[in-house]
């Protein structure tokens, strides 16, 4: 499918504010996941968060990893057939499709993302079985109404969906806000869906602070590190899929090629919301 951008003003306005010269961190992702869809700014960014922590090297390798044997999970195990993936990037926009549609072909997928080119980077290379539906939704994860309601135009909201967040916490500064976000989006959900979450560390590898204030003087699109504590958080009132909240390399790794060793500096977790509990009768004395 051939995106038809050109002709879509609106998109066409997006497009024009892309800046090759300040660094993006969806295309820092993908010039360290080997891709081409990145500039010399986004390199040069890249080449001074790793000379400061070179774990970084292995994260996005390591979430992409994750994405793949969370989605195959869901497919597979857990029976989900509706999937809404936020902010996944330009590295990972094939992965939710291409497992979860082979698994299952009927799977929608509803791609959410505000980054021109990863927008146009699913229209134009992600196709979709002829039984299911793939759509890329302008929307952010900073307006959950705004996004259930894009969503809402490709899944059936009132059946389980599976909410995909590899890299997205970790851009919105406030804590109460970004837990407030992921609330709002379960709760609007039906019990037997699914959060699957990555967040970097600020507990895991001491560097990775000192990267993460390089990013910060670098980038408009600043990113906050959080601890074990604080990422659990985003999942209370949900029941952890086993083996719970771990180094994204660490969970699950037989599946996807993630290797082991030393702890990747990234949180990853799954979790299910649970069927609501029947209230108890009152008692008479």
């Amino acid at each position: 499918m051939i995106d038809d951008w050109q002709f879509d003003a609106t998109r066409r306005a997006k497009a024009a504010q892309i800046d090759t010269a300040a660094p993006n961190a969806a295309r820092v992702a993908d010039f360290l996941n080997e891709g081409r869809n990145n500039f010399e700014a986004d390199r040069r960014a890249a080449r001074v968060m790793t000379a400061t922590a070179p774990a970084i090297a292995e994260i996005v390798p390591a979430v992409l990893a994750f994405h793949q044997r969370a989605v195959h999970f869901l497919a597979l195990e857990a029976g989900i057939r509706q999937f809404i993936d936020v902010g996944t990037g330009l590295s990972g926009v094939e992965i939710s499709r291409g497992i979860a549609q082979s698994v299952d072909p009927a799977c929608r997928i509803v791609y959410v993302d505000n980054d021109p080119m990863t927008l146009a980077h699913v229209r134009a290379f992600s196709t979709s079985t002829s039984q299911g539906a793939i759509a890329a939704l302008d929307a952010k994860l900073t307006d959950p109404a705004e996004l259930l309601a894009g969503a809402a135009a490709t899944l059936d909201l009132r059946r389980p969906v599976a909410v995909l967040l590899p890299t997205t916490l970790q851009f919105i500064p406030s804590t109460e806000r970004a837990a407030a976000m992921v609330s709002t989006l379960l709760t609007a959900l039906p019990p037997g869906s699914y959060l699957a979450l990555c967040h970097v560390a600020s507990d895991l590898d001491p560097a990775l602070g000192a990267a993460a204030d390089h990013w910060n003087r670098m980038s408009s699109q600043p990113v906050t590190v959080r601890s074990g504590a604080e990422v659990a958080a985003f999942t209370a009132g949900l029941e952890l899929v086993p083996p719970g909240l771990l180094p994204v390399n660490e969970w699950r790794p037989a599946f996807g090629g993630a290797r082991l060793g030393q702890p990747v500096p990234v949180y990853a977790v799954l979790a299910r919301k649970p069927a609501l509990r029947p209230r108890r009768p009152a008692a008479h004395s």
